[in-house]
């Protein structure tokens, strides 16, 4: 049957944008169609964490994200008008960028205008009607100027639906959702202070009675002088709330309903740290928080991503987050399927990692909602990691090389699984300054690094198995050697770069002669000494169609 196109992508929110465009980087034809006939001017989702900015650094955005993000520099917290904590964001000198406020309106901009770079064009007024597949294809029937009468019918190769909560790709799967809404409900509003408060700090303000929270207020500091977006408890439920709460999902902005200024401004009375005159109101809403999880992510050629697959309270600014990197994850396994270069299961791997990263995520910001940062029983630099996004991991993965043990050197260095720690001060021959190792990992294929402290191991080892890797990856392997300082090896073809500083080895933590694998999302997938090649090509077999 011919195709229109090899996968079809629903939602252009930050997730659709973000699997659109790993696709379209990786030569698959995709559409994204939006059933909005225009992006939406809100600030709903702000926070961006750390490893999404190394997720834009990959993709090749970031510069665009930093040039319009604000710095997140920590909270301060105030109870019945006393601050009783001030939180600043630290996260561990390797780690190459800081956490950052940006308004969901322009991350979407951001990767809308990276995704035309690549030949995409999101296609607004059109909503995904129905679906049914069968083992070759996705029969998807469209329906433009939704409500109208125009509809097309297409054939795909693939599925992928990032159409948010209430997704019509989630219901069409007949996926189970199960979870909650909390009864409470929540005013939001996108606006200016002028409060004296430093620049940078969101601020969380509380009242309470007798131990219980009856009074809140959020501030999350937006990009331009004095602007947060803030959001408070709404002080009288509405009459629809109870119905609401028996719906299958209550989540996100309710419809028609926009508090005024006087409205925040009587909240800011009640709460502020300081008088305060809250003034250029851009928008406002009443908004709804649900905690849900699907049961699978995957059935047959159809897959779901963010919102449509997790909600859960904005605690933390997991969701968007979460959601760009589901997509992130997802992209370059569909790529290597549609492209006829997949391992049998690679595409089962995607619920297999992602799913359990959602339920400890939803559990995770269901209890700071109700007890606060302050309840969570580890220590403070595992908690700023964690929401950071940098402690992600897939120890469990079917993709995931064996863990070295605790008696292993190599037990205290980078782990099969987890992300690939960055390190600075390596030096190639030609550059004239110092590289990033993630410089090495901006393609879009797996990276392979051969380390070693002698010349002998890289003059007679590092050719032969890095052509033979590459041969069971169908040529879709970057290869390096990394030496330690002073090692110097004739050309072999494979681009070299010294571990000057040491910090290489201070990450990873390698034997005399290992090499790692580091999947194109940027977690390391297996290492090996490089005596146990067997291993190694084992771990290719798992991504990689047999050669």
């Amino acid at each position: 049957m011919v195709v229109d196109c090899d996968v079809l992508v629903v939602g252009a929110g930050p997730v659709g944008l973000t699997a659109a465009a790993e696709l379209a980087r990786r030569g698959v034809k995709c559409r994204v169609i939006d059933q909005l006939t225009a992006p939406m001017p809100y600030a709903k989702a702000v926070g961006i964490q750390p490893r999404t900015l190394e997720v834009w650094d990959a993709m090749g955005v970031v510069r665009e994200a930093l040039d319009a993000a604000e710095p997140l520099l920590g909270q301060r917290v105030y109870l019945n008008g006393r601050e009783v904590s001030a939180l600043t964001l630290e996260l561990p000198s390797d780690v190459p960028y800081g956490f950052a406020a940006l308004p969901q309106y322009e991350v979407e901009r951001i990767l809308t205008e990276h995704l035309a770079a690549l030949g995409v064009q999101v296609e607004h007024n059109t909503q995904l009607v129905s679906f049914a597949q069968d083992a070759d294809v996705v029969q998807a029937t469209l329906e433009r100027a939704p409500g109208g009468k125009t509809q097309d019918r297409i054939a795909v190769r693939y599925l992928v639906g990032c159409d948010g909560a209430h997704s019509t790709v989630r219901r069409g799967l007949g996926l189970r959702f199960e979870g909650d809404a909390f009864p409470e409900e929540y005013m939001i509003g996108d606006l200016e202070v002028d409060w004296s408060l430093p620049r940078g700090y969101g601020i969380r303000a509380m009242h309470q009675t007798d131990g219980k929270t009856d009074d809140l207020l959020v501030c999350v500091p937006l990009p331009g002088h004095g602007r947060y977006r803030m959001s408070m408890q709404l002080p009288t439920p509405s009459a629809e709330s109870g119905q609401a709460a028996r719906d299958e999902v209550v989540h996100g902005l309710q419809p028609g309903r926009a508090p005024e200024l006087s409205d925040l401004q009587a909240v800011l009375d009640r709460l502020s740290p300081e008088p305060v005159t809250a003034s250029n109101l851009r928008w406002s809403s009443v908004f709804r928080i649900s905690h849900r999880l699907v049961d699978h992510y995957r059935h047959g050629r159809v897959f779901i991503a963010g919102d449509a697959a997790h909600i859960h309270p904005p605690t933390g600014g997991q969701g968007m987050n979460t959601g760009i990197q589901d997509a992130y994850n997802l992209a370059w396994k569909l790529a290597l399927a549609v492209h006829g270069q997949s391992a049998d299961g690679l595409l089962d791997s995607y619920e297999a990692e992602r799913r359990p990263v959602a339920e400890e995520v939803v559990g995770r910001t269901v209890r700071h909602a109700r007890s606060g940062f302050e309840g969570d029983p580890d220590d403070p630099s595992t908690i700023m990691q964690r929401e950071a996004q940098l402690l992600v991991a897939y120890p469990d993965s079917p993709l995931t090389g064996p863990t070295p043990t605790q008696s292993d050197d190599a037990a205290s260095g980078a782990r099969p699984g987890g992300r690939a720690p960055d390190c600075r001060e390596l030096h190639s021959a030609i550059a004239t300054y110092p590289l990033r190792l993630f410089d090495l990992l901006r393609g879009t294929d797996p990276t392979l690094l051969l380390y070693a402290q002698n010349a002998a191991a890289a003059e007679t080892v590092f050719p032969r198995l890095a052509a033979d890797a590459a041969y069971r990856a169908g040529g879709h392997l970057d290869a390096y050697a990394v030496l330690a300082e002073g090692v110097e090896v004739v050309g072999d073809g494979i681009p070299v770069v010294h571990d000057s500083a040491g910090q290489f080895r201070a990450a990873y933590a390698p034997h005399d002669a290992e090499a790692f694998l580091i999947r194109p999302d940027g977690y390391l997938g297996t290492r090996v000494d490089l005596t146990e090649d067997s291993t190694l090509f084992e771990h290719l077999d798992r991504i990689f169609a047999a050669a």
